[in-house]
């Protein structure tokens, strides 16, 4: 379980999933490869599989949104045109989108294309946050192996959080950051469907951090020094079992936002934030000879569909903050540190504020 459970944390009523990450949604997968070279080096790369099957020639519903465009994410124009997602997700440095992009293309080639069906063209999706601070980032340090690393190594287990991955150089709220997860459980027609949500947040001044609606950045010293807290960004992915079109997934995805200003985040002019979700169910097969295709989907003329955007919301805030409490602090590039949350010091700012569980709750 994650922070609810293991700090007395509780974000919203729903209630999470068994490992309370996006891979409670069944045969979704994350891996990592975390890259730490010297004194300079503080990167990595973290992938999200939607399933375990063929992705290129039975695709997943999806959607994307860019609550701000100040990044350089690849393969947001397809996913909102065609509605689907043909490969893995990848999160890496800003720098180092190109190669994974390229990485990605050869992996999708040699684990999905068919005799019958060669690959000719397909739409990588790469999103990247900045992790200059800690990393040396223009040394580029992620490789094809990393990538590959990461897509081989995904698992549909727990998900490790925190300095891993794509989150290794990342900071938020003036404090170590990395990645983040979180699930929740909703209830349609007697049946339960699970959303899961993993972040990778990069953004933030420490003034702005608010937990549980608690302004702990405030309530916490001063930053020593504030390195541009207002260009960072964050990539949020969503992934979902419950049957959604391309627009209703559109419509899971504004919702994150909710979510992400529950933590403080104000959007800032420099901060690149996107936001993808898929869901599992309904796939598209790429067969150019199917004609027509019949899908069971939400009806969101029906109000239930507010039970979706509030998991969103609720595991979205919780992501972040889990992003916060599983890191730990790091030295890198030109001996700048990023120390880790004082978790002490924030449960008892919390509890003093009612905000913790209390035993028998």
């Amino acid at each position: 379980m994650g922070i609810q459970e293991n700090y007395g944390l509780r974000f919203g009523t729903l209630p999470p999933g068994e490992k309370d990450a996006i891979t409670d949604v069944p045969g979704v997968a994350v891996g990592h490869a975390t890259v730490i070279a010297g004194s300079d080096i503080r990167t990595g790369v973290t992938a999200i599989i939607p399933h375990p099957g063929d992705l290129f020639h039975e695709k997943v519903q999806a959607a994307a949104v860019v609550l701000n465009g100040f990044g350089k994410s690849i393969g947001i124009p397809q996913i909102n045109e065609l509605g689907t997602i043909e490969t893995p997700i990848l999160l890496t440095s800003t720098l180092s989108v190109g190669r994974a992009a390229d990485a990605l293309i050869t992996w999708v080639i040699k684990h999905y294309d068919q005799p019958d069906s060669p690959i000719r063209s397909l739409n990588p999706v790469v999103g990247e946050c900045n992790d200059s601070y800690l990393n040396d980032i223009r040394a580029r340090a992620v490789t094809e192996e990393h990538v590959y690393a990461a897509l081989d190594g995904a698992s549909d287990g727990p998900v490790r959080e925190g300095v891993v991955g794509a989150g290794t150089g990342m900071s938020a709220f003036g404090f170590k950051s990395g990645i983040g997860t979180a699930s929740r459980l909703v209830e349609y027609a007697g049946r339960a469907y699970t959303i899961g949500v993993l972040a990778l947040p990069n953004f933030g001044r420490r003034e702005e951090l608010t937990i549980l609606g608690v302004p702990i950045g405030r309530l916490l010293p001063p930053e020593s020094d504030a390195p541009e807290g207002d260009k960072g960004s964050i990539i949020i992915v969503i992934g979902t079992d419950l049957p959604l079109s391309h627009r209703e997934l559109r419509r899971l995805a504004v919702r994150a936002g909710l979510g992400l200003a529950r933590t403080g985040s104000r959007g800032h002019s420099g901060s690149g934030d996107f936001v993808i979700a898929f869901s599992t169910a309904n796939r598209v097969p790429h067969h150019e000879e199917t004609i027509f295709l019949q899908e069971t989907r939400l009806n969101d003329a029906h109000r239930g569909i507010d039970r979706a955007f509030q998991a969103v919301i609720e595991a979205v805030e919780e992501a972040i903050v889990s992003a916060l409490f599983h890191a730990h602090s790091v030295t890198g590039r030109d001996g700048h540190t990023r120390e880790a949350l004082p978790i002490a010091r924030v449960l008892e700012l919390l509890r003093s504020r009612g905000a913790l569980i209390q035993p028998g709750d």
